[in-house]
C-alpha cells in the first residue's frame, strides 16, 4: 500500500509539473511494481568488440563532455556518437529515453528512482562516488534565513525527479523538520534561480557552480551550507539499449572514456576551468576557480554495494513522504559493467 501523502503536497501537481500530463499518467497509473509489460533485462555477456556501425545517442550537459573528450584527447571512440544532447535534468532525460531520442545519460541517483516509479525500465551501468556535497540552498535576496532549522514554515523549491530533491528531503531530515513543516513548491531545477529572484520561494538548493553567480547579482541573497551529499553520479541507459547487443557493447566501450574525462577534469582544474566555465559558463576566473576548488575528487567503486545501499535509502525517504512506492532497487543496477569505470582508472581513483 503507498505511504500516506504528505500534508499540503498534491502528488498530481508534483507528477504534471515535473514531467508533463503523458508523464504524469504513466507515473500514476504505471508503476513497475505493477506493470507486467516490463522488460526483462539481458545477463547475456557483454560483446568484447563493438560492432562497426554501432552509433550512440548520448547526453552532454551544456555541451561539456564533447569539451570534456576534446581537451583530453578522447578523438576516436570505437563507436559513432550519433547525437550529443544537451539535456541533464532527470525529468528532461527520461522523456528523451521514452521518446528514444537518448540513449544514454548522466545523472545523479535519484531519476533512476523516479523512472521506476513511472513503469519505465532503464538500468544504472556506471557509478563516480561523491564525497563532499555539490549543492548548497541559497535564499531569496533579502532573507533572515541562516540554517536549515530555520526552514520551517518557509517555501521551499523542490524537485522529486532530480538530485536537488534528496538533497532536500536528507537535509530536512538531520535538521529534524518533517515534510509537513514546510512548504514545498514543484518546480523543476532550471526553475530554481527565477523562483528565488521572483520571491516564488524561500529557498532553493542550486549547484555550487551556479552559486556564484546567483550571489553577484542579487547581493543581500545568502547561501547556506550543508554537509549532505548526493553520493551518486551515474550513467544509466533504457533496457531496451542494453538489451541490444551492439548497443551494450558501445556503452561498455563508452565507460572508461566516461571515467578518464573526468579524471582528466579533475586533474587540469586552469585549463577546465578557462574553457569551460570561463569559456562557456560566463564564470569569472576567480567565481571558476571558487567552483573547481569545491570539486569532488572522482571515485569510482569496483562494487557497488555502498552505492546500492545509498540508493535503497534514498527510495525509502522517497516512499516514507509517498513520492514513489516502496521497492528494491537492487533491480536497478546492471551488474555486467559494475568493474568496468574502476578498471580505466588509476588506482588511486577506485574506492
Amino acid at each position: 500500500m503507498p505511504s500516506p501523502p504528505v500534508p499540503g503536497v498534491d502528488r498530481r501537481l508534483f507528477l504534471t509539473s515535473l514531467l508533463g500530463v503523458t508523464a504524469a499518467a504513466a507515473g500514476l497509473s504505471g508503476c513497475a511494481d505493477d506493470s507486467a509489460a516490463a522488460e526483462a533485462a539481458s545477463d547475456a555477456p557483454l560483446a568484447t568488440r563493438v560492432p562497426a556501425g554501432t552509433s550512440l545517442q548520448i547526453a552532454s550537459y551544456q555541451n561539456a563532455q564533447q569539451l570534456q573528450f576534446k581537451l583530453a584527447g578522447f578523438r576516436d571512440l570505437p563507436f559513432k556518437v550519433s547525437d550529443w544532447l544537451n539535456i541533464g535534468a532527470g525529468p528532461d532525460v527520461i522523456n528523451a529515453f521514452r521518446a528514444k531520442s537518448l540513449e544514454v545519460a548522466n545523472n545523479a541517483g535519484i531519476p533512476p528512482i523516479q523512472a521506476h516509479y513511472q513503469g519505465f525500465d532503464a538500468r544504472i551501468v556506471a557509478i563516480n562516488v561523491t564525497r563532499k556535497p555539490n549543492y548548497l540552498f541559497a535564499t531569496k535576496p533579502g532573507s533572515d534565513l541562516r540554517e536549515v532549522a530555520d526552514f520551517k514554515g518557509r517555501r521551499l523549491a523542490f524537485s522529486q525527479g532530480q538530485a536537488q530533491g534528496v538533497v532536500l528531503l536528507r537535509a530536512l531530515k538531520k535538521a529534524g523538520l518533517a515534510y509537513d513543516d514546510v512548504e514545498l513548491v514543484p518546480l523543476t531545477s532550471n526553475q530554481f534561480l527565477t523562483a528565488l529572484q521572483s520571491g516564488q520561494v524561500d529557498i532553493a538548493p542550486l549547484a555550487n557552480t551556479q552559486a556564484p553567480a546567483y550571489l553577484a547579482q542579487y547581493k543581500s541573497a545568502r547561501t547556506i551550507t550543508t554537509d549532505v551529499v548526493d553520493l551518486l553520479n551515474l550513467l544509466w541507459a533504457p533496457v531496451s539499449v542494453l538489451n541490444d547487443s551492439a548497443k551494450a557493447a558501445a556503452i561498455a566501450a563508452y565507460i572508461p572514456y566516461w571515467a578518464k574525462g573526468q579524471v582528466w577534469t579533475y586533474e587540469h582544474p586552469a585549463e577546465w576551468n578557462e574553457q569551460f566555465y570561463v569559456g562557456t559558463q560566463n564564470l569569472t576566473p576567480a567565481q571558476a576557480k571558487a567552483v573547481t576548488a569545491l570539486a569532488n575528487k572522482p571515485l569510482f567503486p569496483p562494487r557497488w554495494d555502498e552505492a546500492i545501499a545509498w540508493e535503497q535509502e534514498t527510495a525509502d525517504l522517497l516512499a516514507e513522504g509517498g513520492f514513489v512506492k516502496k521497492f528494491d532497487v537492487s533491480e536497478l543496477f546492471d551488474h555486467r559493467f559494475e568493474s568496468i569505470a574502476a578498471q580505466a582508472v588509476p588506482a588511486e581513483y577506485r574506492r
